[in-house]
């Protein structure tokens, strides 16, 4: 890690989007391709002026396929590159990011949810990518997914989405959601961030051989590799391997365990009222902040009552979702779909214990809604 001085910090009023995409240039990203897409329109707005000023490039592409594809050469070309979408435009990526997944190419991407399927509804808050950023696309492989609650972890998980991406080269989903991305609050922008950096030293010629962690080196194009970047499965030097079962299935479980094998590292919680508590909450996202307002108020009346907030919901924090829920009468799990996260959770912390609590069709949550699910006598 290197320190890195932020010229323009202090305290802010911001909204997320612009938190996020202020957090993507602290973390010196210096390519930017994307399509406007609400609610995600303001990333790619904040970033198309701001950009230039510090020597990166923005792209406004034709389409979200394009802007994926842009973003892969972009990091593939030594930049620290992003995109960001929403919905539909999410969708039309996968086949991109299953493309970055197996050629282990360092990129973010923000999807800031909406409600679906299909155009569903542009303007309205919802959390129904959760299970599409893990299983979207074909293949086996593991993927990064943060997913802040606030102005300040969209700056600051922004930041932490590009270290982890460069550390362990896989995509990153930072997954916020329309509540996030349009509430405007105070940022405080520190004087340094913390910047990964560990390139590669002489002239590679096995461009996919991991080190101890998994991870092949940190290598760009011009710098003499002579790197082969091919979506299909493939050797330690990238050459082809597609029908040599060996071959493809070490490196399909390095695709996995580069990840979680370090889970520890690359997880994140909060705890609140966990001892002794009866009932637990796991939570996520914008919803945690109505869960956290609720789960005050019961214990102010008496109830013993604690919150998990996920700040990484993949990989699974397995452990913590497990110590947590463990001497819990009851475990709830509300979220913006119609129950996505709450299987996770099930299959961790039996199925027996465990309830969701969906709000969709555009209703967030509110924290009289989750208390009222609280003080519910079972």
């Amino acid at each position: 890690m290197r320190i890195k001085k932020i010229k323009d910090c202090g305290v802010k009023l911001m909204q997320g989007n612009e938190a996020c995409a202020a957090g993507a240039l602290a973390a010196e990203c210096r390519f930017m391709a994307g399509y406007p897409i609400t609610p995600a329109t303001e990333i790619p707005e904040y970033l198309s002026s701001k950009m230039f000023e510090e020597g990166g490039i923005f792209m406004q592409m034709e389409d979200e396929l394009a802007s994926i594809n842009a973003v892969i050469g972009a990091s593939w070309g030594g930049a620290r590159a992003m995109t960001a979408t929403s919905g539909p435009g999410f969708t039309l990526m996968l086949e991109g990011l299953g493309y970055a997944a197996v050629t282990e190419t360092p990129l973010v991407v923000v999807n800031v949810m909406r409600g679906g399927p299909a155009t569903g509804q542009p303007t309205c808050s919802s959390q129904d990518a959760v299970m599409q950023a893990r299983y979207g696309g074909h293949g086996d492989y593991e993927i990064i997914a943060l997913t802040p609650s606030s102005v300040q972890e969209a700056f600051d998980f922004t930041v932490r989405a590009f270290n982890l991406a460069d550390k362990y080269r896989v995509p990153v989903f930072v997954l916020s959601d329309e509540t996030v991305g349009h509430t405007r609050e105070k940022l405080v922008i520190p004087e340094t961030v913390e910047i990964f950096d560990d390139k590669f030293e002489g002239v590679c010629r096995e461009y996919f051989k991991p080190d101890e962690n998994g991870v092949p080196p940190r290598l760009h194009f011009f710098e003499g590799h002579g790197v082969l970047v091919d979506g299909q499965l493939h050797d330690e030097r990238g050459i082809r391997a597609g029908t040599d079962p060996k071959v493809c299935a070490a490196a399909i479980n390095r695709y996995c365990r580069k990840i979680l094998d370090n889970i520890d590292d690359i997880t994140s919680v909060d705890e609140y009222f966990l001892e002794d508590a009866e009932t637990v909450v796991v939570a996520y996202g914008s919803v945690s902040r109505s869960v956290l307002s609720a789960v005050r108020r019961a214990n102010s009346e008496g109830m013993k009552v604690g919150m998990l907030k996920l700040n990484t919901v993949w990989p699974v924090p397995e452990k913590e979702i497990r110590r947590a829920c463990a001497g819990a009468k009851r475990v709830i799990v509300p979220e913006m779909n119609v129950g996505e996260y709450v299987r996770e959770v099930q299959r961790i912390a039996g199925w027996d214990k465990v309830e969701g609590f969906s709000s969709i069709g555009g209703v967030f949550p509110t924290p009289g809604s989750i208390y009222e699910k609280l003080a519910e006598v079972k």
